[in-house]
This record gives C-alpha cells, sequence and structure tokens, in this order.
C-alpha cells in the first residue's frame, strides 16, 4: 500500500468495517459554519451534530474531507511551495463519535489503523496528551503498551481544543512519526520541536467537556470525538519521504507541469513546480464547489490563489495559459475520490483558461510598471502605496502580489500608502453616488456596503446555509435589533436566497436563530451584490453579529428555476419558429408562471405558437443536463450565448447551455444564454411547458405567458376538466364538440336576429312599445315620435329608417329606455327635408330633455343619449316644439 488514493481507501474502509457511516465531504464553502470562509477541518460539517442542534440516523462516521487554508485566520498560502509540508488544498482524514464510543476505543482505532493496517513501526512513533489528562495516558500505556517516555504530556493549548470561547472542548492527543535522526528537529514540546524529523499524523480530540462561562467547564452528558489525520503527511510517512511534495499524487502533477514547461522539478525553480501543482488542487475544487474568481470574499482568495500560481508558471517560461492544460491529469487522479471534479470538469477548465488569458495580458504592462517605478529602490526600500493601488486597481494585481514580486529584491511596499489610496478611492465613488438620481431612496445601501462588503450568494447549490448578520434596516434606516412583530431588513455575510434580477423574482423562506425565527417575504439586490431580506421577526429578536440558520422556500425555488430554464429555452424556440429577429425585451419570472416580451412585428398563429411549444417540450424531453461555464462577455457573445435584455454584466459572465437541436447534430447546443439565475439541473426537471397566452405589449413587441412544471400541469387539467364539463353539456363526443358548439352558436345568432326583428316590428306597429302610435303632423311636417323598451341601443337608427320609409316625407324622432333607467334618442329627417331641419339639431333638443349633452351625426340621422329615461315623452314633445317652431 503506498499510493494516496489506496491510504485513503484504506483508511475509509477500515472505519466501515469497524461500524462507521462513511459520509462524503462536504463542500469547501462551509454551509453550517459562516464565521469561516473555507472548510478547514473534517469536523466542520457535524459542528451542529456536535451541538446537539443536528440529529443524524448514525452515532459514528468516517471522512476524507477536502480542506482550504488559503485566506481569513486559517491561511498558509505564503508559505506553499517553500516548505515540505505546507498546502492551500488538503484532504483530512477522520473518524467522528457523536456520544458513542470515547478515549479507550478511539485510542485503540488508532493505534490498529497505524500499526496493523498501515504496517508503521511501533518504534519510531509517538504519542502526545495534555498534561491534566491522566486517562489517556494511562489508556495509551495499556492500549498500545507504550513506555512512558513516548507518552509526551503537553501543559498548552496545542493539546486543548475548543470550539469557540464557549461550547464543546476536550483535551487532545497526537500521534507522531519520528522520521530519524537525520533530519533535523526535536519531539514535541522541546525546543527545537519545529523541525522536520517529529511529524503528527493524527490528532484526536477527546469532546469531554462545556465551556459554560471564562474559567467554568460541564462534563458532556455525551462525550465525543473528532479525529484528523492528514492524507498528505501519512502518504508521505507510508511512502518514505517526509515531503508532501514527493508522494505519487503531487509527483504526478509535478511531472505535468515539468513536462509542459520543459523546465526540471528538482532545480532551482522546485518551488515554482510545487505552487503549482498545489493551487492548481486548491483552483480546481473551489470552483468545483460553486466559487468563480472575482474581487471580494472567497472569489477573490481564489483569484489570489490562481494567479499565485500563474504568476509562477510565467516563471518557469510558459508564454501561453498553463493552468487550464493541467486539468485532465488532476481528474485522473482524484475524479473517482471526487466525483464533483469529474462533473465540473468543463467549467474548472474553461474558468482556469480565462483568468490566466486575462491576468497575462495585464502581467506584463504592470511588471513594466513595476520595474519602472522600483529601479533605482534598493534593498530596504519601499514602493509608494499609490502605484501598488494602481497596480491593484488598474492592472489586477493584488497587493501581496505586487510584495511577491519584490521579496526576492529586499523592497517592501507602502501598506498605508495603499489603504489611504483605496480610502480616496471610496470617497470619490461617495461623492459620485451623491450626485445620482437614485440617492434620496437608495444612499443607504452605499454606506451599508461600503461598511460591511458584498453579500455572498450560496444559491446556486445550496438551499440551506448560515449567515451571519451584517446590518438591520428598519424603515430605510440602520438600526441594532429587530424584535418580534417588526418588519425590516437584514442583510448577511452570505446567503442562499435569490436577490431580484434578471427577470427573476427574489427568494422567500425562513431564518432561525436560538431564540428568534424570522420569516424571508423577499429577497432584493441593492448595488449589484448587497441582498436584502426582507423579513418579518415573528418571534424573538435578532441583532448585528447574531449566527442565523437561512432555508430558502425549496419547492418555492424549484419552481422558479423551472420556469427560468423554460424562459430560455422560449427564447430560442421562438427564434427558429419566428426567425432571427426574435430578441428579448423583458422578462418575469415567478414561481407560478413566467412572461416573456420579445421583438416580433405581428401577432403570432395559433400554428406558430404550438411549433413553438412542441419544441420546447421536445428539449425538455431530452433531460440532458444544464450546464454553467464562466467566459468574458465578448467571448461569450461570440461564442452564440445571448444576452438578457436589462442585465448588466461585468468583465466575466455566466454561460448557461441547455438542449440539443434534432437537426444539428447530438453536440449543437439548442440554448446558450448569459444569465446569473438559478435553473435546472437537468432540462428534464422542467417537466412540462404550456404557453398560456399571447398578446401585443408595445409596437413592435410581443408577450408570450406561459407556465412551467407542477403549474402547468395543473392549468392543463383544470383546462381538461372544464373541456370534460363542456362536452357533457354539449351532449356530444370530444371529437364532435366544435361542430356542435358551432351548430348551437349558429342558432344562438339566428334566434337573436330573429327576436331582434320581432322587437323592431313590435316597436314599430305600436303594441308594447308606448307613445304615441300614429303619425302626427306639426306645422304641416308628418312626425312620427315614439318611445320604446326591449330594443337594444345599436338598433335605433334601424328602427329610424323603417320610420323614414313609414313616413315617406317628415321626421322620425324614437327614444330608446334601457332598462337601467338610461335612455338613447335618434332623430331621422328624409332627404327632402334636410335643407330645413338638422337631425343633429333636433336630437341635442332631445338629449337635453334625458339629461344629456349634445349628440352627433348627419343632417338626415342623429343620435345622442341621457340618463334620465322616464323623461323620454318630453323628450319626443321637445324635439315636436323645436319643428314647430316653438
Amino acid at each position: 500500500m503506498s499510493g494516496v488514493n489506496e491510504i485513503r481507501s484504506t483508511f475509509l474502509d477500515y472505519f466501515a468495517r469497524n461500524g462507521h457511516e462513511v459520509v462524503p465531504s462536504s463542500p469547501l464553502v462551509p454551509r453550517n459554519d459562516p464565521t469561516l470562509m473555507f472548510t478547514n477541518a473534517g469536523m466542520v460539517q457535524f459542528k451542529n451534530v456536535f451541538t446537539g442542534i443536528e440529529k443524524r440516523p448514525y452515532s459514528r462516521a468516517a471522512t476524507a474531507q477536502k480542506c482550504v487554508r488559503a485566506g481569513g485566520k486559517h491561511n498558509d498560502l505564503d508559505n506553499v511551495g517553500y516548505t515540505a509540508r505546507h498546502h492551500t488544498f488538503f484532504e483530512m482524514l477522520g473518524n467522528f463519535s457523536f456520544g458513542d464510543y470515547f478515549k479507550d476505543r478511539a485510542i485503540e482505532l488508532a493505534w490498529n489503523l497505524v500499526t496493523k493496517e498501515f504496517a508503521l513501526p511501533v518504534d519510531r512513533l509517538l504519542v502526545t496528551v495534555y498534561s491534566e489528562d491522566e486517562e489517556a495516558f494511562g489508556l495509551w500505556k495499556r492500549i498500545a503498551g507504550l513506555p512512558d517516555s513516548k507518552i509526551i504530556k503537553i501543559p498548552t493549548s496545542d493539546n486543548f481544543w475548543a470550539m469557540g470561547d464557549t461550547g464543546p472542548c476536550g483535551p487532545c492527543s497526537e500521534i507522531f512519526f519520528d522520521h530519524g535522526d537525520h533530519i533535523p528537529g526535536g519531539p514535541p514540546g522541546s525546543a527545537d520541536q519545529d523541525g522536520d524529523r517529529f511529524i503528527e499524523i493524527w490528532n484526536l480530540v477527546f469532546m469531554q467537556f462545556e465551556q459554560v462561562a471564562p474559567g467554568e467547564r460541564i462534563l458532556l452528558p455525551k462525550p465525543s470525538i473528532d479525529t484528523g489525520m492528514g492524507l498528505e503527511r501519512v502518504s508521505a510517512v507510508l511512502q518514505g519521504t517526509h515531503d508532501n511534495y514527493e508522494t505519487d499524487l503531487m509527483r504526478a502533477l509535478i511531472g505535468v507541469v515539468a513536462d509542459l514547461t520543459g523546465v526540471e522539478p528538482t532545480g532551482p525553480r522546485k518551488a515554482s513546480h510545487r505552487v503549482i501543482a498545489d493551487h492548481l488542487r486548491a483552483s480546481a475544487f473551489l470552483v468545483a464547489d460553486g466559487v468563480l474568481p472575482s474581487n471580494e470574499g472567497r472569489g477573490y482568495v481564489l483569484r489570489r490563489v490562481m494567479r499565485r500560481a500563474m504568476r509562477h508558471a510565467e516563471l518557469l517560461g510558459a508564454r501561453e495559459p498553463l493552468m487550464w492544460r493541467l486539468v485532465p491529469a488532476l481528474v485522473r487522479e482524484m475524479g473517482h475520490a471526487y466525483p464533483e471534479l469529474v462533473r465540473a470538469e468543463a467549467l474548472i477548465t474553461e474558468t482556469l483558461r480565462l483568468e490566466e488569458t486575462r491576468f497575462r495580458k495585464t502581467l506584463e504592462r504592470g511588471l513594466s510598471i513595476l520595474e519602472d517605478e522600483t529601479r533605482n529602490l534598493g534593498e530596504g526600500q519601499s514602493l509608494r502605496g499609490d502605484v501598488a493601488f494602481t497596480l491593484y486597481d488598474t492592472y489586477g494585481f493584488p497587493l501581496d502580489l505586487t510584495q511577491d514580486a519584490l521579496r526576492a529584491r529586499g523592497v517592501g511596499v507602502d501598506v498605508e500608502g495603499f489603504n489611504a489610496a483605496m480610502e480616496r478611492q471610496r470617497e470619490m465613488a461617495r461623492a459620485a453616488w451623491a450626485g445620482s438620481g437614485e440617492a434620496a431612496t437608495e444612499a443607504v445601501w452605499y454606506a451599508v456596503k461600503e461598511k460591511v462588503g458584498s453579500t455572498e450568494f450560496l444559491g446556486y447549490d445550496a438551499e440551506k446555509a448560515e449567515g451571519v448578520v451584517t446590518a438591520l434596516l428598519r424603515e430605510g434606516q440602520p438600526v441594532e435589533s429587530l424584535t418580534a412583530g417588526q418588519d425590516g431588513i437584514v442583510v448577511l455575510n452570505q446567503t442562499p436566497f435569490y436577490g431580484e434580477s434578471g427577470g427573476q423574482v427574489g427568494d422567500t423562506g425562513v431564518m432561525t436563530g436560538p431564540d428568534v425565527v424570522l420569516q424571508v417575504a423577499d429577497t432584493q439586490k441593492k448595488l449589484g451584490d448587497v441582498f436584502a431580506h426582507v423579513v418579518r421577526v415573528t418571534s424573538g429578536r435578532v441583532a448585528l453579529g447574531d449566527a442565523l440558520e437561512l432555508a430558502v422556500d425549496r419547492e418555492r425555488r424549484a419552481a422558479i428555476r423551472a420556469n427560468h430554464s423554460a424562459t430560455h429555452l422560449l427564447h430560442e424556440a421562438l427564434r427558429q419558429v419566428l426567425g432571427d429577429h426574435v430578441a428579448q425585451k423583458g422578462s418575469l419570472v415567478a414561481p407560478e408562471r413566467l412572461r416573456f416580451d420579445f421583438s416580433h412585428p405581428k401577432p403570432i398563429s395559433a400554428e406558430e405558437l404550438s411549433r413553438v411549444e412542441a419544441i420546447v417540450n421536445r428539449v425538455v424531453r431530452q433531460n440532458d443536463a444544464v450546464t454553467t461555464r464562466l467566459m468574458a462577455v465578448d467571448e461569450a457573445i461570440e461564442s452564440g450565448a445571448r444576452a438578457l435584455f436589462g442585465e448588466k454584466y461585468g468583465d466575466e459572465v455566466r454561460v448557461v447551455s441547455m438542449g440539443r437541436n434534432a437537426d444539428e447534430g447530438a453536440n449543437a447546443t439548442f440554448s446558450i444564454e448569459l444569465c446569473g439565475g438559478t435553473h435546472v439541473s437537468r432540462t428534464g426537471d422542467i417537466g412540462l411547458v404550456t404557453v398560456v397566452g399571447e398578446s401585443a405589449v408595445a409596437a413592435g413587441v410581443r408577450r408570450i405567458e406561459a407556465m412551467a412544471g407542477e403549474p402547468a400541469r395543473l392549468h392543463l387539467s383544470a383546462e381538461s376538466r372544464r373541456l370534460h364539463d363542456l362536452v357533457g353539456q354539449l351532449k356530444a363526443p370530444v371529437s364532435e364538440a366544435n361542430e356542435r358548439l358551432a351548430a348551437l352558436i349558429e342558432d344562438r345568432r339566428r334566434l337573436e336576429r330573429e327576436l331582434a326583428d320581432a322587437r323592431r316590428k313590435i316597436a314599430m306597429g305600436g303594441g308594447s312599445g308606448g307613445g304615441d302610435a300614429a303619425v302626427r303632423e306639426v306645422a304641416g311636417i308628418k312626425l312620427l315620435a315614439r318611445s320604446v323598451s326591449g330594443v337594444e341601443m345599436r338598433d335605433l337608427k334601424t328602427l329610424a329608417d323603417e320610420g323614414k320609409k313609414q313616413v315617406g316625407s317628415g321626421v322620425v324622432a324614437i327614444v330608446g329606455v334601457a332598462e337601467d333607467g338610461k335612455a338613447g334618442v335618434v332623430v331621422g329627417v328624409t332627404p327632402d327635408l334636410t335643407s330645413r331641419f338638422n337631425a343633429v339639431d333636433l336630437v341635442r333638443v332631445g338629449s337635453e330633455a334625458l339629461g344629456g349633452k349634445g349628440g352627433g351625426g348627419r343632417p338626415d340621422m342623429a343620435q345622442a343619449g341621457g340618463p334620465d329615461g322616464g323623461n323620454a315623452a318630453d323628450a319626443l314633445e321637445r324635439i315636436a316644439a323645436a319643428i314647430g317652431g316653438r
């Protein structure tokens, strides 16, 4: 047994045989400890199990946990490449007991693994215990048979572990391997303990107490075990070396670097080979776990790691991007143990290639400036801070990269001057913001961002996490706390809640703490990367600095993801059916529906909509993986990616691809779009897409409304029930429903025509129409004046035309009274009299009696109305009076 992969498997298999659940490594971005930048130990994923907050179906566990120490208080970055054991990325093997076995069984399991499974010689091993832990001392003597001289008591905190100022804690016990007296260094506890001879390979934490207050500890009711064995260290021991970089895995990666650069890995450039091999692992695993390069937070640490490796590639003489060409070797070495590397290989490769391409464009210019500015500086002098800031702000040089480039010459950097330049830039940004049109309502967010920084979004691959409260607002003003019944806004250092943008609505859910519950009603983005959680405190009190459990509404998020991915498919399907002129003009992605606005000059036919829907659902049924890559904006658009309307993009963008084109080969991607939203993992997760509406929004802009997933199914199910009810009432099978319904509609129209004719005949023939049935003469002019009811207002002109025929020469005045009491009046004048009487003038007289104003039409036919149908007779008399000249 010598290979790293075999050692890892042996460890996990051993503990599986001894009743432990082998638990997969948790992500490098901690979901349950917002105080950590990266997972740095095996126990991180079990923190809430140890404290009793979380229950799991097992009481023993074993893991191979991926860890990163490159930022925050756990930062080994500067030492990597120059020592035998420092890494940014490493694997921690561990076994855990949650209230099950304790010291005796933990020591027995550890000793048997080391001496029997790994077959390390007992005479090369020694252990340490906390000086007050006599129990552990006695157990090592009894179980391992070690003499007192091989059990070293350590009185310092090095052998006492604590989770924090309060909480679980307990003594430690460590196993050391002696590499031999040819290696400098002394045993633990001695003056020269920091040498390389005695190497700690395993640490056992006996979680025995709870620290309840400074100086006060009580025994835990269920003491537990937390152990950690560095895979790189134990692999070096088992492979006969004291140098982690001489293990088979690291040699394989370094060998590829040497082959690609032509530089020997054991010469004066040895450190550069090691930096690249180590940083490759850290970079790849961070990208696989959702971290992408940026200028803040975890993304900034990743960028520093990447660029440090890329700088060393340049020192090895690489003239083209190198890091991305190493990814296949890494996947080959570690992909079996960590399948996320295989799944994310394309994203890792693209991210490394993009970052190194961009970095190389600025590296030459930046180094040239650095050379010009430091040409006359000697050892012990410093580069001006404002120059260092220009390199950072304009050329993307992190401060530590500038310091690293000057270190060999003994030249420093004026860090105070650098910080002063940074503050001057912030002052300028504040002044620019104060002059913007949004200052009245949004200025508070600039102050919040400057004070607490951006919010890191974890929601691409997480729906639960923990976050620390960095800001609280109530009624637009910062506050220290929110209490039960109050509404406000919570800002956190990290969150799985998506902030509304790009048409996608914000997430909802719940935040909880030990004594507080907050309902999240909405999440908004402020200034691009500050996530404002709109909350109501339903119980308890939340204050600045509190750590909260964050849980997105999973069902709602799943529905939003389905609708968002459906929007992408609809966009491409519309383009294929209607033409390349189709471009997005706006969108809404909500849990129950989607809305998509696009350029198109005319209504979409039913046949075109049917084709669009069929194409979308064909891609859904393909059930292909939805992939995401990080690319430069220009490069992404050149590759065919479509930008979303109204979205603001930085230098780097997420490119979402999904589906295959049926007629362009198996590898032709159906949809490629720039998008920062959340999406399904596979197109099949969308389930179903149905279009429910198409309409005009503005000139040249149409709107599609649709549903995806469960809402689509429920909509179609409701439509089916309505159809079933309809055919039941029609008393016809579905296949004959259209014809049956058309016949009924035609029958109704015929009956309505006949009824209208009958009403008009009755109205004009006396009967129930009311009013004087006879034609009378007024000043020698025939006048047919009548008020009618039960006649549609639109039919009054028809009655007037019939009346004109009846009188031959004369005037017809008809008032129609509706059921609601309102009235309409029509006046018709036969052609021979239009020179004497104007129908418009006469109808206005009648309208005034009905409480109306005005009226309109032609001299031979005019119409008006009014609210007072009870004055119909008076209206007719006034018209008669106007004809008579009264």
